[in-house]
């Protein structure tokens, strides 16, 4: 599998914007490493692009007749190799080379059940949802036992001015779209791709524990809806107000801090808060969203039950560098052989000047779905988060979103990046 041409701009006029984009993509399809054919389009606009959605996908679609399938959403911001564009027009594209056997595009009206995807076995699949759709979680998990891995990835669009997403297959409108024209709302959409075209994927987290030991997570022992009434047998709201130091006689302090505070959960037996201090790749971020002082309980945004552990933690930039680079290390490690030509070993070894994007990486393109309030200014400057997935992983064909909820596996994260790679095998 060669590289995927991919490509990225702002302007405040679209068709300047893609234009640019289009000469990165024909540049790129020009040499000799990057895919010719390419038939899957991945697109990803900003919300000031939202109500040229329409025109800029058939503006792509007439530019690149070859590219038949086209996925994609809408985030306050859109990502791509060593660069963010957050609050500015722009747009972000990615175009794949895969085996036509090997991947579907579908959505809410045409749904993995539908015929399209008869005899087509689905191993993962790159999802994007609107944030609106009633029991999305519920939706989501669905999905994921679709797929013979349970393996999801993507996110939740995020566009101030409402929820919108690309999905349009075989040089035109997916059976059941109608006038749609491939830009709809609601609902998931998305690609689903086969056992040919491996993936590799990992989730960092955000936040880190409050406090240390054995006190950064507890067994919640009583519960009842998204209430939390009982910690390890103790009554919840005193074990946070003791964990945060404040009183309610004093409320402004107390509500300042609880406002602060988020809820890691988790399911008994998975992936919780390490030995090292940070949370597990299982653990999902949550709000508190209301406390209970005569019951002393803390309700929070999601539906908890006995027997799950959870723990207080608070977002921080230095853990979630920290993470980053661990996840784009772990990537690394999977793909490089363990015996390297000279060849790789000079490509993989290149420095940032150097860096060019090169087959003998093992990546053809990548994903990253970052949460949209993990943005420059939670890692300190612009641009900075994808900065540390190029110095960590090298320079790769990389397009993706700021999303209101980010998808992986059979879970709905928040604050969490999901950075997925293509491999080139």
């Amino acid at each position: 599998m060669k590289l995927f041409p991919s490509g990225h701009a702002t302007h405040p006029q679209w068709r300047m914007a893609a234009g640019l984009v289009l000469a990165q993509l024909r540049a790129q399809m020009a040499l000799g490493d990057y895919a010719q054919s390419p038939t899957l389009g991945l697109l990803y606009i900003t919300d000031h692009y939202s109500a040229e959605a329409q025109d800029i996908l058939d503006h792509l679609g007439a530019e690149l007749p070859e590219v038949t399938d086209w996925a994609g959403t809408v985030g306050v911001g859109v990502s791509a190799n060593n660069a963010e564009y957050f609050d500015e027009p722009a747009l972000s594209v990615m175009l794949c080379e895969l085996p036509s056997d090997q991947y579907r595009v579908f959505s809410g009206v045409s749904p993995l059940a539908g015929s399209e995807m008869a005899g087509f076995e689905a191993h993962t699949a790159l999802v994007h949802a609107d944030p609106e759709t009633p029991d999305l979680p519920d939706l989501i998990g669905d999905l994921a036992v679709r797929t013979d891995t349970g393996y999801l990835f993507g996110g939740l669009s995020s566009g101030r001015a409402g929820s919108l997403q690309f999905a349009i297959s075989g040089n035109g409108n997916i059976k059941g779209h109608g006038a749609a024209g491939g830009v709809f709302s609601g609902g998931l959409s998305g690609v689903v791709f086969g056992q040919g075209v491996r993936v590799v994927s990992r989730v960092t987290q955000g936040c880190q524990p409050l406090g240390g030991g054995a006190g950064r997570e507890r067994e919640i022992t009583n519960a009842d809806g998204n209430v939390i009434f009982m910690l390890d047998g103790e009554p919840a709201l005193d074990v946070l107000l003791a964990e945060l130091a404040v009183s309610l006689d004093q409320p402004q302090e107390a509500i300042d801090a609880v406002r602060a505070t988020l809820v890691g959960l988790v399911d008994a037996g998975s992936d919780g808060v390490r030995r090292t201090g940070d949370l597990g790749a299982d653990v999902v971020v949550r709000h508190i969203i209301g406390l209970d002082p005569t019951r002393r309980g803390i309700a929070i945004a999601d539906h908890v039950e006995a027997g799950m552990r959870m723990s207080f933690c608070r977002r921080n930039a230095q853990a979630a560098r920290a993470d980053l680079m661990r996840i784009c290390a772990e990537i690394r490690e999977e793909l490089e052989p363990e015996e390297q030509t000279l060849e790789t070993a000079t490509a993989i070894a290149a420095g940032e000047a150097d860096a060019a994007p090169h087959p003998a990486r093992g990546i053809a393109g990548a994903v990253y779905v970052s949460c949209s309030g993990r943005g420059g200014p939670h890692f300190g400057a612009p641009g900075a988060e994808l900065q540390i997935v190029r110095h960590a992983l090298g320079d790769v064909p990389l397009v993706g979103f700021f999303a209101a909820g980010e998808i992986a596996r059979h879970h709905l994260y928040g604050y969490t990046g999901v950075l997925t790679v293509f491999t080139t095998e």
